[in-house]
């Protein structure tokens, strides 16, 4: 085959590809989410005449073809691979893989955001907790057990700690690093796993002065199959999926939540909620400003509050035991000074709970 006629056939099946191509996208149906990356997709855009002047359509229309585009996932599954087992490149977009795990650099530390949730804290206090029992706790990322030992940057967690305890006020803090393992994390998500909790459980109860018993409370597992973390869409790479489980038991079942984004009643754990867009929502109904889960096998009156971010979801029912009313805040989703417009505060239990991710990007709290 001469050079000529070579040329002409990579033209033309060059020329096909694309216009294949361009006629699957043009016939296959918008997709409205992307299940691997937890977000909505961008939809064909409302054709007016101002948009076109101002060149927004057009911005709108770009971010709408990479949605949309004709096996999106196929190529970010292949471009991942590519880096990873090719080149060998340590990481993509900041995510990495190390026995199976998935992680997520959260690097460099900013102190400035530190010292800020510090003052968060303290503010919550001055205004509304004075004279209470409050406690704080810090939740170390996946990071935190792996990064360093393996070659990737990760936070100075003991300047970490040591801004938090130099800045934070009229509170105790409770070591949760000494109680977790890379083992208590899921493989594919940032989150801790439920069952996984005792140790946990227990150091809160030494520290805050509960029931000794209260992480040897006897639990139903519920096995749930399969489960893709946050970070396995984010890896777009041929992960297996995992187990995730949770606990439950007569006082769990029994206990009323409300949910004042809905203004209604629900449960514990919301099963139908597994397989959607986030699993982990199960818990809790997930990202939620304020809940309330009341215990109607109590034996005191006494009542906790919880600041928290995701990670609290999981944990809050592991110490309903104790308490006849947990009230959970999530300030990410709800001003400081609406507070006092839902909750009256007035000889509760408090823990602040919070993960080193919510820390190290603290502009999200309000």
């Amino acid at each position: 085959m001469n050079s000529t006629v070579k040329n002409k056939l990579v033209s033309i099946s060059f020329v096909f590809v694309l216009a294949v191509i361009f006629l699957l996208n043009l016939i296959c149906p918008s997709q409205d989410l992307s299940f691997s990356e937890r977000r909505k997709l961008q939809q064909f855009p409302a054709v007016t005449f101002s948009s076109f002047l101002d060149g927004s359509w057009i911005d709108k229309f770009e971010k709408y073809s990479l949605d949309q585009f004709v096996f999106r996932e196929e190529f970010r599954t292949l471009k991942a691979a590519v880096l990873f087992k090719l080149f060998r490149q340590k990481d993509n977009n900041g995510i990495y893989l190390i026995n199976e795990h998935v992680f997520k650099m959260e690097y460099p530390l900013k102190e400035r955001s530190i010292e800020k949730a510090a003052q968060k804290l303290n503010e919550i206090y001055d205004y509304y907790l004075q004279g209470m029992n409050v406690y704080y706790a810090i939740i170390p990322d996946k990071n935190y057990f792996a990064a360093a030992q393996n070659g990737y940057p990760c936070l100075d967690y003991q300047r970490l700690l040591e801004l938090m305890n130099e800045n934070v006020r009229n509170m105790k803090y409770v070591d949760l690093f000494n109680c977790l393992t890379l083992a208590d994390y899921y493989r594919t998500d940032l989150h801790w796993r439920q069952d996984r909790l005792q140790p946990v459980v227990a150091q809160l109860a030494r520290e805050m002065d509960l029931s000794p018993n209260l992480a040897a409370r006897q639990y139903i597992s519920v096995t749930k199959y399969p489960f893709y973390g946050a970070y396995f869409g984010q890896a777009a790479l041929p992960l297996e999926p995992e187990e995730l489980i949770y606990l439950t038991n007569a006082t769990i079942e029994d206990a009323v939540v409300y949910n004042y984004d809905k203004k209604e009643y629900r449960k514990v754990y919301e099963a139908e909620k597994f397989g959607q867009i986030d699993s982990y929502d199960l818990f809790l109904s997930g990202a939620v400003a304020l809940l309330t889960i009341e215990n109607p096998h109590a034996q005191s009156q006494k009542e906790l509050i919880i600041f928290r971010d995701s990670y609290g979801s999981s944990l809050a029912p592991l110490l309903l035991e104790e308490y006849q009313k947990i009230t959970l805040i999530d300030l990410r989703y709800i001003a400081t000074h609406k507070l006092g417009e839902f909750i009256d505060f007035k000889d509760q239990d408090v823990l602040f709970l919070y993960s080193v991710l919510i820390l190290n990007n603290s502009e999200m709290l309000k």
